[in-house]
Formats: C-alpha cells, structure tokens, sequence
C-alpha cells in the first residue's frame, strides 16, 4: 500500500509548484493595461508602448515611442522573470520609468498576463503554440 500511495503523493506535490499558463484569463489581466498600452493586430504606441512582441525584446527600443531614459538606458530585456519583476513594481524596477503603475501582486495572474502576451509576435500576430 505505501508503495502505492507515495507516487500520487509525489504528482500531487510537485502539482503545486508549477503554475499553468492560462492566454484567456491572461486576457482578462490585460483589460487594465488597455488604458496605456495596445497588442494585437493593427496595435500602436499610446499613452505606453506597444506591446506586440515584448517578451524578448530589449527594453526602450520599440520603434516611435518616447521612453524614459531610465527605461532605455535599464538594460533590460524582457524575458518573463525581468517583466514578472517589473510587472510587481515597475517604479521599483526601473527608478525613472514614466509607467506609474502601481503593479500587480497576484503571481497566478501576472502568469497568466505573461501567457496572453506571450502569443504576440512583433508584428501584433497571433504565433501558433
């Protein structure tokens, strides 16, 4: 019986670890971020840069936008650790920065901001997973 018992205990332990990646609830993370910034299709700079292709690029550089030079000289790229550090407390991040959002706290849901913005490309296009 304990021989039984201990992989399932094991899967269930290791379960809590990892946290799914969920694009739809991601989705519903991003409405906030519409007040500055635009992804997807036909997206462009506003009040924020566009986010099309933000995970991997390097901060400050995306074309037409007036960043901070606390942003473009952070040297920064943003894989999903440096935006999960930032997304926490960007003002805290990068001391400077003209987002003066107040952050998102809640790991699950900046896992799930991550996944939505994950699917963008560059080009604002949805890249098949």
């Amino acid at each position: 019986m304990r021989l039984q018992v201990f992989p399932v205990l094991l899967c269930l332990a290791g379960g809590g670890t990892a946290q799914a990646q969920d694009a739809a609830l991601g989705e519903k993370a991003f409405i906030p971020c519409k007040a500055c910034h635009q992804i997807g299709d036909g997206a462009t700079n506003a009040i924020g840069p566009s986010l099309n292709g933000v995970i991997g690029r390097k901060a400050g550089t995306f074309p037409g936008y007036s960043y901070s030079t606390a942003n473009q000289s952070s040297g920064l790229t943003w894989d999903e650790a440096t935006f999960r550090d930032y997304i926490k407390a960007p003002a805290a991040k990068v001391p400077g920065t003209k987002m003066t959002y107040v952050g998102i706290k809640d790991d699950k849901r900046i896992t799930d901001l991550l996944a939505y913005l994950k699917q963008f490309d560059a080009t604002g296009h949805i890249v098949p997973r």
